[in-house]
């Protein structure tokens, strides 16, 4: 039997993976992620959108692996990334962004932290039950280990980039040039992973755009691979690919405003979050075990309130938009005081205080105020100052391009703060939201 696999994909063509790769995508941790929407509930506005984390894992794997080509990297650190790429999103919690938030309040962990955990074998997906009929099966881990690959390294390149806070901090000006420090080996390998310009963004771009339909997310990957170049240890992208690079984040802020922050997708995501909520405590301690199946099964088996929220998701009978405060409304005054509701906790309230004002039970009230969540799952959105490469200086994308600093200020969604809930309450909770947010 041959060692390797070839994987026919939707978006990239024919993918091959061999040894250490093949070992991986069988775990069982893998193989969860096809049971995982990768947007979430998406689907329920956009109908083509069910591809899953296991496409869009195979395909940040397959573009990370032309990096390595293109940019000449060597054998040892190719097969590191790699590995990094293929398991980058081996922590997603069913319906992958959607419970972010959620999760981050109830355990203190992001989806990043939990692949992270997966990976030095600190967490393992299966149940007893399933240990029992599948027999027990090798960890992340231990197979890295056996294929000679540390999990350490691994897992710190999935790990967030602490480089997006700052394009700039590896660069001192001397004198009209430019001195360099390095601030580690894997600097370049993890702006892969995670970087203004990486594999993880141009795959879910590209991806997302197909089975959406919506063509915003289209981008030239040619050129932006003919471009790349490593310069002192930083992942940069020559002057000639500055083009493709303002392509590539014009494409990422229109999909954001689109698809990822469609208000109907919202608010289905919104009360998918609210079921959570209500549903017992400990089945977030099992979040990185289920899939999308397995999570609504057991909210579904909760019953009361959280059946009542899955079944109305099952049969698309969504809430309504009540009341919102748009962006283009607010001044720094009135911006300030709706920052409160940015908090976890201050939401809930507002919830409560509006569905006591309304006369509606709580659950039929839902206050989103996306900001907060963007941050914690897209850190990128922001992020347009790309290393530009030129005469052997490195200056920042802004420099070249006033559309990078345009989109820096540009929002991804319409509203600052939007309540929704069934559409039978909502002149009442229109009314009571209106007071109780009244900025």
């Amino acid at each position: 039997m041959p060692d390797f696999k070839v994987i026919h994909d939707s978006v990239h063509g024919s993918v091959r993976l061999e040894g250490v790769f093949v070992d991986l995508l069988s775990r069982p941790e893998m193989q969860r992620l096809n049971g995982i929407h990768q947007l979430g509930l998406a689907h329920l506005v956009f109908p083509g959108a069910h591809h899953t984390r296991l496409e869009h894992s195979l395909g940040t794997y397959y573009i990370v692996s032309q990096m390595c080509s293109a940019l000449g990297i060597k054998s040892d650190e190719t097969e590191t990334v790699r590995a990094a790429a293929l398991l980058h999103d081996v922590g997603h919690p069913p319906y992958s962004h959607t419970l972010e938030e959620v999760m981050a309040h109830a355990l203190g962990l992001d989806h990043v932290s939990l692949s992270r955990q997966i990976i030095l074998g600190e967490k393992r997906c299966l149940t007893s039950f399933e240990r029992k009929v599948l027999g027990e099966t090798e960890s992340i881990r231990s197979v890295l280990d056996r294929h000679g690959l540390d999990p350490s390294e691994v897992a710190e390149l999935v790990a967030l980039s602490t480089s997006l806070d700052n394009p700039d901090q590896s660069l001192l000006p001397v004198e009209n040039s430019q001195a360099h420090f390095g601030r580690g080996r894997h600097e370049y390998l993890h702006q892969m992973i995670h970087g203004p310009v990486d594999a993880d963004q141009m795959d879910y771009l590209l991806r997302d755009s197909h089975y959406t339909g919506v063509a915003h997310g289209t981008i030239d990957i040619d050129r932006l691979m003919h471009t790349m170049s490593l310069f002192h240890g930083d992942l940069v992208i020559e002057k000639g690919g500055v083009a493709a690079v303002e392509g590539l984040i014009v494409a990422r802020a229109l999909m954001y405003s689109s698809v990822y922050f469609h208000k109907t997708v919202r608010i289905a995501e919104m009360m998918l979050c609210k079921a959570v909520e209500m549903a017992d405590e400990s089945l977030l301690g099992s979040i990185h075990a289920e899939n999308d199946c397995s999570l609504s099964e057991k909210l579904v088996a909760q019953g009361g309130y959280p059946a009542r929220m899955m079944l109305r998701l099952k049969y698309r009978d969504l809430y309504k938009k009540a009341f919102s405060i748009s962006m283009a409304e607010l001044d720094d005054t009135s911006m300030e005081a709706l920052l409160q509701f940015s908090d976890y906790d201050a939401r809930k309230r507002i919830e409560a205080d509006i569905a006591a004002r309304a006369g509606v039970h709580p659950s039929e009230v839902i206050v989103d105020m996306p900001e907060r969540e963007l941050l914690i799952s897209e850190p990128r959105i922001g992020k347009t100052e790309v290393r530009i490469l030129e005469d052997d200086k490195v200056r920042p994308l802004s420099r070249y391009s006033p559309l990078a600093k345009a989109l820096q200020a540009r929002s991804v969604f319409d509203w600052a703060i939007m309540v929704s809930c069934p559409n039978g309450s909502r002149n009442e909770v229109a009314k009571a939201a209106e007071r109780a947010l009244s900025v």
